[in-house]
């Protein structure tokens, strides 16, 4: 209690100094609060945006080989089949997931007096699950028994359905693809992606595999989806992925173009340690912004240590130790350091909140007022408070005892 008298005696004895003082911690940490808070929230969008595309998977292409192999040119036309995928799963045991894509844009889906020529994709189950695709409420996405029977059901991306029914409920209805009637099984939940092979899926429109392939009379697919095991294993799983496609397909497998797979997972790495950098380097500015914050604080404290040398000087007469002495000076940088930075959370805070609906969201996220950013502010001012504390308080726990009686 006698410290923090102290302390606010020495507020109110030297006012201007101390709002001073107070104003730059505050600013310090209100600005290391936002950059910390600017960079979670980018983080955060950013991994949104990629699982929308789906979790970890990889995608394989159709190709055209660009190396000679066993007396075939080069420009060979590599194209997929429904079957590839299950040769896949059979042959390359780290895959958990699998499912061929069928995919065109040469049919008109129409409702009443409405229309739009989507890319119309067939698929199978899990699909849904590996691309992060999921039904409304009063929907439904595609089951075992479509695939099984060819049903003529479809599953519409949120836009489309917006554009094809705008308010009206669209499970239950019947939608023309071309000439031929579809029921709508489920429309999407809307979810940011800011990626897609063909089209984004809000736009788009799924039919069971089975009846894409009855309808058009082809098993030639667009691309082949999978999921890795784990994405400790995607890279070998890649690897695998190719030579299998090698063997079955005749080109080399060190071919690039034979058969190219997008491999997201080399974009989450990538991600991860972008992020790790991005924050490291924002830290990194609102620290020496809070430093010019502890550079005043050091200041202040000396000016103190000087001010007070003759009761330094009683102190240390009337029995007081250097630790105690070096206790109290530091224990009053600290309750500036604390006072200042008080503010800066509260600050900080506010200006969190205002800017959760900033309109370029999408983009640049939403900055987010984490336990993870309170700890990171807090561990640097307690550094700062420490870095600007010590010395004046050690300066004063080594004063000359007659020396200060003298002053």
């Amino acid at each position: 209690m006698e410290l923090i008298r102290e302390f606010f005696k020495q507020i109110m004895q030297q006012r201007l100094r101390t709002f001073l003082t107070v104003s730059g911690i505050m600013w310090g940490t209100a600005t290391l609060i936002l950059l910390l808070a600017f960079g979670m929230g980018f983080r955060n969008q950013m991994t949104q945006n990629l699982l929308g595309l789906g979790d970890r998977i990889a995608i394989v292409f159709n190709g055209n080989t660009s190396l000679a192999y066993e007396g075939m040119g080069v420009g060979r036309r590599i194209q997929l089949r429904e079957a590839d995928a299950w040769y896949l799963k059979r042959e390359v045991s780290g895959i958990a997931e699998i499912s061929p894509e069928y995919s065109g844009w040469n049919e008109t889906i129409r409702y009443a007096q409405r229309r739009n020529t989507p890319n119309v994709a067939g698929v199978h189950v899990n699909y849904g699950e590996m691309r992060s695709i999921f039904a409304r409420e009063g929907g439904r996405w595609l089951n075992p028994i479509d695939i099984d029977e060819r049903r003529r059901v479809v599953f519409l991306g949120d836009r489309l359905a917006g554009l094809l029914f705008e308010d009206e409920d669209p499970v239950g209805k019947i939608v023309q693809l071309g000439d031929r009637p579809f029921i709508v099984i489920g429309v999407m939940q809307r979810k940011e992606q800011n990626s897609s092979y063909s089209a984004r899926d809000e736009n788009r429109a799924f039919i069971p595999a089975s009846t894409f392939s009855a309808l058009y009379g082809t098993d030639r697919l667009n691309n082949i989806i999978y999921l890795p095991e784990s994405p400790v294993v995607a890279a070998q799983v890649q690897a695998e992925v190719k030579q299998a496609l090698a063997r079955r397909h005749r080109f080399d497998p060190n071919d690039p173009n034979g058969a190219p797979v997008w491999d997201t997972n080399e974009a989450w790495e990538f991600f991860h340690y972008f992020f790790v950098a991005l924050n490291a380097f924002l830290g990194l500015i609102g620290f020496f912004t809070l430093a010019v914050g502890g550079i005043g604080v050091a200041n202040i404290m000396f000016v103190v240590v000087q001010e007070r040398t003759k009761e330094i000087g009683i102190r240390r007469a009337a029995g007081a130790k250097r630790g105690t002495i070096m206790r109290q000076f530091l224990g009053e940088s600290f309750l500036l350091v604390g006072f200042g930075a008080s503010l800066g959370y509260a600050a900080g805070w506010g200006i969190v909140r205002l800017l959760q609906n900033n309109p370029i969201q999408e983009f640049v996220g939403t900055p987010v007022f984490s336990g993870e950013v309170a700890f990171v502010a807090f561990a640097v001012l307690s550094f700062i408070a420490l870095s600007a504390g010590f010395m004046p308080a050690y300066r004063a726990s080594r004063l000359n005892i007659i020396d200060c009686l003298r002053s």
